[in-house]
């Protein structure tokens, strides 16, 4: 076992800051940007084609049947998220600024991730069938519920900054229609799809690269590291904490009050807590405009790597259980 892997630090997390620092760095303009700009819509449109066409609807089938344990997992991912989200405004201005608070307004609209949210599921000795459906239904949900909530929640907020109507309109046609279609294409090009998880994992990121360059490029541009500060990643990073701390209580101990096992607390717990990157990142690149997206998924991609330390412990502890 390497170093990152015994402090828990997510590889492609430091890839990312490499993007980042690149962008600030050697920022892309004029004619190059025009070709990033191309390629970044081709890599979503082609991420969200693969997202739909990995939804097993055999998998959805089985773990429909328990539908008070998904209940639950989605009133946590788009009810109460949204809620400690909005409660968060408590503390702008003095402990947050309005931009990181609309980033952390964004990060709590998601969708929970499919990968991590199965991975840790299984680690715990949870139930993993539960959390493959669990996922993979919030990541469907995610397309059409993301955007309207950050309609509702961010749009009278957000100073005119976003056109809704053309957010909607790109989401439909570089979002959803590709889902729809790579998942109505599963029957056809579906074990290829299965046989070759991990090579589409590696275009998931590649496209989560390209969207985070021309981003940060942007962002760069429009001067983000005048308004981002290391007393600012500080708060970011104290309150993606608290938030995660929050929701894993809640989910732990309402779990518990409804009377689940422990295999299906610990797919609540799991599947309840996260949000997705994979998910995050395209969707911002379509819903805002490229002068704000650098700040919207900057919390984002913070919490993405706090989420994914606190529960590889929390994973550990649930697997020492006595059975």
């Amino acid at each position: 076992m390497n170093i990152l892997q015994r402090i828990k630090i997510d590889t492609f997390l430091l890839i990312l800051i490499g993007v980042v620092i690149t962008a600030s760095l050697f920022p892309c303009k004029g004619q190059t940007k025009v070709v990033f700009d191309y390629l970044t819509t081709f890599a979503i449109g082609l991420l969200f084609f693969m997202h739909g066409a990995k939804l097993s609807l055999q998998a959805i089938i089985v773990g429909i049947k328990n539908w008070r344990l998904h209940l639950i997992i989605f009133c946590t991912t788009f009810v109460i998220f949204p809620i400690l989200g909005l409660a968060m405004h408590v503390f702008v201005p003095t402990f947050l600024s309005q931009n990181l608070y609309l980033g952390f307004i964004y990060l709590c609209v998601l969708p929970a991730t499919v990968q991590s949210a199965i991975a840790f599921t299984s680690i715990a000795k949870g139930n993993v069938a539960a959390a493959i459906c669990s996922a993979s239904a919030s990541t469907l949900l995610g397309v059409f519920i993301t955007p309207l909530l950050v309609g509702i929640l961010m749009h009278t907020q957000a100073a005119g900054s976003m056109n809704m109507l053309d957010a909607i309109t790109s989401i439909m046609f570089k979002l959803m229609l590709p889902f729809i279609i790579g998942h109505l294409s599963r029957r056809f090009i579906g074990k290829w799809v299965d046989k070759y998880k991990s090579l589409i994992s590696k275009t998931d990121r590649i496209s989560i690269l390209l969207v985070v360059y021309v981003a940060f490029s942007d962002a760069v541009a429009n001067g983000i590291w005048a308004q981002i500060s290391f007393l600012s990643l500080l708060e970011i990073i104290l309150f993606s904490i608290l938030l995660l701390t929050v929701v894993l209580v809640i989910t732990t101990y309402s779990s518990r009050l409804l009377g689940f096992n422990k295999e299906d607390e610990i797919t609540i717990v799991f599947c309840g807590s996260k949000k997705s990157l994979a998910s995050g990142i395209p969707m911002a690149s379509v819903i805002f405009p490229i002068s704000i997206i650098g700040i919207m998924i900057l919390p984002l991609m913070i919490f993405h790597q706090i989420q994914l330390m606190i529960c590889a412990v929390l994973a550990s502890h649930y697997a020492k259980r006595k059975m």
